[in-house]
């Protein structure tokens, strides 16, 4: 069954033509969501899996419209809409200050230019950070610290770490803040998982996982399962796989994000946000994506997504 809906997911997506069709803005709500599990992880995510949740987790922040990516504002909006576990990027300044930036120059998501790491974070500061149409906002680079200290209590950061950035300093700030059960630490490689794991045995990993191999490679190099989320890719949802990792206590993450060839963008150009819900009855435990909001009302729509009061998620 769960390979005849993969198919149609698929065969739909690839129908997918035409412009998009105009998407209203949401509508802004009093309040917002928090996501504040108590205890470890891994518990939290074993509640969701036990009440059939999918959750979301925002890339970059979930950038739109005069919302810049890696801007707590950005945060702020997309958790007003949506419980979302937010995916940042860190990169290094000059002078060793980890803060939020995806690229590795400053040109494309700010009003500065040159490498990202060419400038002292005072400089960085002075900039603004420009949203998805290339328009400067009132928004300046934040350091990780800060983020950090805003994401307590409010949600899950997913950190990616970008070349400039060393792994000992980010996970110094996370002792520092005592935040290592509300970080996942993403690692592309099982070297990159074993030395995470090894700086921060405690802490939540997410690794490109594309086979029963791997997560048994990623189990003999000593990283255990409750510290594992698989990443399972971006292009087509892998059933069979989605059910290795569940039989083996493995949340499985799969993406829809990447531009315009993305599931995302196709799911846009089809004005059909339900591809979400069958991609989470598959067996998804959280979807990574740029459209977290359209993502999140098609989940609820599905009865997929959260509600307030479970899992350690609110709604004010």
């Amino acid at each position: 069954m769960r390979s005849l809906l993969a198919t149609a997911i698929i065969l739909s997506l690839a129908a997918c033509s035409g412009p998009a069709p105009p998407r209203p803005e949401a509508a802004a709500h009093q309040g917002g969501w928090a996501i504040a599990p108590e205890g470890e992880l891994n518990q939290f995510f074993d509640c969701l899996d036990e009440n059939g949740v999918t959750l979301i987790a925002a890339h970059r922040g979930g950038p739109s419209s005069n919302f810049p990516e890696n801007a707590i504002e950005t945060f702020e909006k997309t958790l007003a809409e949506a419980p979302a576990i937010l995916e940042v990027d860190v990169a290094t300044s000059s002078d060793g200050v980890p803060y939020l930036m995806h690229d590795e120059t400053l040109d494309r998501t700010t009003t500065g230019s040159g490498p990202s790491d060419a400038l002292p974070f005072k400089d960085l500061r002075a900039l603004k950070l420009e949203d998805p149409f290339g328009r400067p906002t009132a928004f300046a680079p934040p350091s990780f610290a800060d983020a950090l200290s805003w994401a307590n209590g409010r949600t899950i950061l997913e950190i990616d770490f970008k070349r400039s950035t060393r792994y000992e300093d980010v996970i110094a700030e996370i002792n520092r803040q005592d935040a290592v059960h509300r970080v996942i630490l993403i690692a592309y490689t099982l070297a990159q998982a074993e030395r995470l794991h090894r700086l921060a045995p405690e802490a939540m990993i997410s690794l490109s996982l594309s086979t029963q191999s791997d997560l048994n490679r990623t189990v003999a190099a000593g990283v255990p399962l409750d510290r594992l989320l698989g990443f399972t890719g971006v292009d087509d949802p892998k059933p069979r796989l989605f059910s290795i990792l569940e039989s083996q206590d493995v949340e499985v993450i799969f993406g829809t994000l990447g531009g315009e060839d993305s599931i995302d963008g196709r799911i846009e150009a089809s004005g059909d946000d339900s591809a979400y819900a069958a991609i989470a009855a598959l067996g998804a435990d959280i979807i990574a994506t740029d459209q977290p909001i359209a993502a999140h009302k098609a989940l609820a729509s599905g009865g997929r997504a959260a509600a307030s009061g479970q899992c350690g998620i609110t709604r004010s």
